[in-house]
């Protein structure tokens, strides 16, 4: 296998100049890759209702998270060599089609058993627009220029979670918890007429005929490589922390310190706007400081703010506040984490570009279902075992990103070589 650094290849080279993409490609990159955020937090707001409305014992709704992480987790390492096999649209649509169908069984659901298997399917769907769409921008960015649009996009996608909860709130308002999930059938289709518009970044000559021979053998052979498990683990253990805060804010806020639904909302939406604002500094940094010196900080901060909210949690120190401002500085870190981690791990793949993309996505999920399951399996009616978890996370993040940092040949290299 090509050696895993970020010296650019001639795929790179011969697309670097065709990446000035009209404003059209760049919304639909940025609907694409928010599948995974909007439907899961569009409908955060309408747990507790729909744990009473389906029978749901206590935790037991946080099994439709995790049911939805593990279809988006195991679905992208199939969709990642279908895309550098059949090109990046085509997989894109048939996931739409898949996803629209989950969205629809959801809102027809009659039990929890029913709803997690529904969920299944529609984060199978969902992955296929989030995995492929990273790639998109692996086939066109090189470096730290593919780490700078990778924070653009993901500030313009940052849309979708900040108004999910409270659009989700909205609408229970004025209609039942089935309303959310007919609303997602809708941006579904929406998406899906959208796709017409978004030109296909990998022409035949440039796909990779084997990429379904082997899937599992390409796998392990990236995994032998020490830098790529080091960004593998950074954005992973992050995620982890992430599902566990999507997972456990629902219960901390609204059924421990009884906020309303709205309140909620606009709690969440707090934190999207640190994820915002540190993806923009992202951008505007990463080339002159490099990915890994930034991708080091946010772990670091990470690491930080875990810890202290486990003390907070563990405490009930500071009422609400103690939860919030913790949790806001953890959520924030995203923005210096995963765009990095995402383009260090993708900066010397060309022709595998989508197995690589599947994953770094499969792991970040993967770990994402272990964090919000032990919320649900560790609950305990306080926001402890939320606290526990995000802190191990945030450490763990930490870790994998020094890893990273100390392998590698050096910040100002990885700066220089993408310029």
């Amino acid at each position: 296998m090509p050696s895993v650094s970020p010296q650019p290849s001639a795929t790179e080279t011969r697309h670097q100049p065709a990446a000035r993409h009209s404003l059209v490609t760049l919304g639909i990159l940025s609907a694409l890759m928010a599948f995974a955020s909007i439907s899961t937090d569009l409908y955060l707001p309408a747990l507790p209702a729909m744990g009473l409305a389906l029978g749901a014992g206590h935790g037991a709704m946080e099994v439709t998270i995790s049911g939805y992480l593990i279809g988006f987790s195991l679905g992208q390492l199939a969709w990642g060599p279908l895309g550098d096999r059949y090109g990046r649209r085509l997989p894109v649509a048939v996931g739409l089609v898949l996803f629209i169908i989950g969205s629809a069984g959801c809102a027809l659901a009659g039990s929890v058993g029913a709803m997690i298997a529904w969920r299944v399917l529609q984060a199978i769907g969902a992955c296929a627009s989030v995995v492929l769409a990273r790639a998109m921008v692996r086939d066109l960015y090189a470096g730290p220029h593919a780490a700078r649009m990778m924070s653009t996009l993901m500030t313009v996608m940052a849309i979708a979670p900040l108004v999910g909860p409270s659009v989700g709130g909205l609408i229970l308002q004025v209609a039942s918890w089935r309303a959310i999930f007919w609303a997602l059938v809708a941006v579904g289709i929406l998406t899906l007429l959208a796709l017409r518009l978004l030109p296909e970044t990998l022409p035949p000559a440039h796909r990779n005929r084997h990429a379904l021979d082997g899937v599992l053998a390409t796998y392990f052979s990236l995994l032998r490589h020490r830098r790529m498990l080091g960004y593998i683990g950074a954005g992973g253990f992050f995620y982890g922390g992430i599902y566990a805060y999507v997972a456990g804010t629902p219960f901390a806020y609204i059924s421990y310190h009884h906020l309303s639904p709205q309140a909620y909302g606009l709690l969440f939406a707090l934190g999207i706007v640190g994820i915002m604002a540190t993806n923009q500094i992202n951008s505007r940094l990463v080339v002159r400081l490099g990915s890994d010196r930034l991708l080091r900080i946010g772990a670091l901060g990470a690491a930080l703010s875990g810890l202290l909210l486990a003390v907070t949690a563990r405490f009930d120190i500071g009422g609400i506040a103690g939860l919030v401002v913790p949790l806001f500085l953890f959520v924030s870190a995203n923005g210096f984490i995963v765009a990095n981690a995402i383009a260090g791990a993708m900066s010397g793949s060309s022709q595998r570009a989508g197995a690589v993309s599947a994953l770094v996505g499969a792991t970040q999920y993967g770990t994402g279902i272990l964090g919000s399951a032990l919320v649900g399996m560790l609950a305990d009616g306080t926001p402890w075992p939320m606290g526990l978890i995000i802190a191990v996370c945030g450490v763990g993040s930490a870790l994998s990103a020094l890893s990273v940092a100390d392998h590698a040949g050096g910040d100002a290299a990885e700066s220089g070589a993408g310029r």
